[in-house]
């Protein structure tokens, strides 16, 4: 099987030769580190670790259009404040960087919204098409494309939040619940109407993607009950239309915890998450599918934390999570990009592990250049691989 018909037998329970192995991927500091122990510089990790190829997203601008400039506006050393492209002025790391400290946000009340925003989130205007569909469109029509094919179904909350800042969308929902409304609506609007000629176009989409980061260790940022009144309608606006059209996988990237949202996230139609971050709150993909059943899929569900511990802990956890693994609807991979303080040595005992178990024997090709200073001599030869 390709990449392709591996990813629509596994998210469709249907029988297939094995699971997908694959990555969310890795920090750029995380890469630059691993350089030092053999990891050859500007490679593609896919590639370089034998993984299946990494799904594609057709090139199709769903967000605001035009976006803000973005602006360097003051250059600290270790950090910068820029302007972004959503209108946000903060201050990010150049390496080694954290979330970025939001300082001040165009989108403030009504007026802004009207002057600054609203206009950019029309969805007919034609430079959200750019050549580069008009090119890649052959590719996607191409009844043998060996690799899963998605469409950007943008976000109802997480932009909106990013536009504004946490704290303001918070009181927002509270002060002016009509213009909250107003958004979301206008949002899931423009939604619609960018992606309809996609998808109209005869290409079959194997998935959507959705983005909202809209819960932390503690929960939703937004009330269940706020979210079911007002985001619930509009997601299953987007996912009547994408499903009209064959699009049944539609996945939400969320992190934190998101277990009650999860039904109301069905309810709308999004069927699929990602990346089931594990967390101090200690969510896990194998008791989703026993409370949520199949109608749940699930990407995502190794604690990035647990490829920073003993080896004994990562071939528990990969042989643990396999009877998901075979029961269909679930694409395991770490619950975040890979962060630096997993050694190069551990990722690829990681990946090892994931291919005998997962992968069902996956073979390793001869040991390369990948050196692990502190492990022994057999460690090196058995760990010290890739697949060009």
């Amino acid at each position: 099987m390709n990449a392709r018909e591996r990813f629509i037998a596994t998210m469709h329970y249907q029988e297939r030769d094995r699971s997908p192995i694959m990555d969310f991927g890795f920090w750029d500091e995380t890469l630059v580190i691993w350089e030092r122990y053999g990891l050859p510089g500007k490679c593609d990790p896919d590639a370089f670790f034998g993984m299946d190829p990494q799904w594609h997203v057709a090139p199709i601008n769903v967000n605001l259009c035009p976006s803000f400039q973005y602006t360097v506006l003051e250059d600290k050393g270790d950090s910068e404040i820029v302007r972004d492209g959503e209108g946000v002025t903060k201050e990010q790391g150049k390496f080694l960087g954290s979330i970025p400290r939001h300082i001040d946000h165009t989108l403030k009340d009504r007026d802004s919204w009207e002057k600054e925003f609203k206009w950019r989130l029309n969805g007919s205007d034609k430079a959200r098409y750019s050549r580069h569909w008009a090119n890649q469109l052959p590719n996607y029509l191409n009844p043998d494309r060996d690799y899963p094919l998605g469409i950007n179904a943008g976000s109802l909350y997480g932009w909106i939040r990013n536009w504004m800042g946490l704290e303001a969308v918070s009181m927002l929902v509270f002060d002016d619940r009509k213009l909250f409304e107003e958004m979301v609506e206008t949002v899931a609007d423009c939604m619609i109407e960018t992606l309809t000629p996609a998808l109209e176009s005869g290409v079959k989409f194997e998935y959507a993607m959705m983005w909202e980061d809209m819960c932390y260790r503690a929960g939703p940022l937004l009330s269940p009950r706020v979210f079911k009144q007002v985001l619930v309608p509009q997601y299953r606006r987007i996912t009547d239309l994408l499903k009209k059209h064959g699009v049944d996988v539609v996945i939400v990237d969320c992190d934190g915890d998101m277990t009650s949202l999860l039904p109301l996230w069905l309810e709308g139609g999004v069927n699929t998450m990602f990346p089931i971050e594990v967390g101090t709150w200690g969510a896990d993909a194998i008791k989703y599918r026993k409370q949520f059943g199949r109608d749940l899929l699930m990407v995502g569900g190794v604690g990035k934390q647990i490829l920073a511990g003993s080896r004994e802990e990562i071939t528990a956890e990969v042989e643990r999570l396999n009877w998901l693994v075979e029961d269909g609807g679930f694409i395991p991979t770490p619950d975040h990009r890979v962060p630096p303080d997993v050694s190069l040595d551990n990722y690829l005992f990681y990946l090892t592990e994931a291919k005998r178990v997962w992968g069902k024997g996956l073979p390793n090709l001869k040991p390369t250049g990948v050196v692990d200073e502190n492990a022994a001599t057999s460690d090196r030869e058995r760990y010290s691989w890739h697949l060009g």
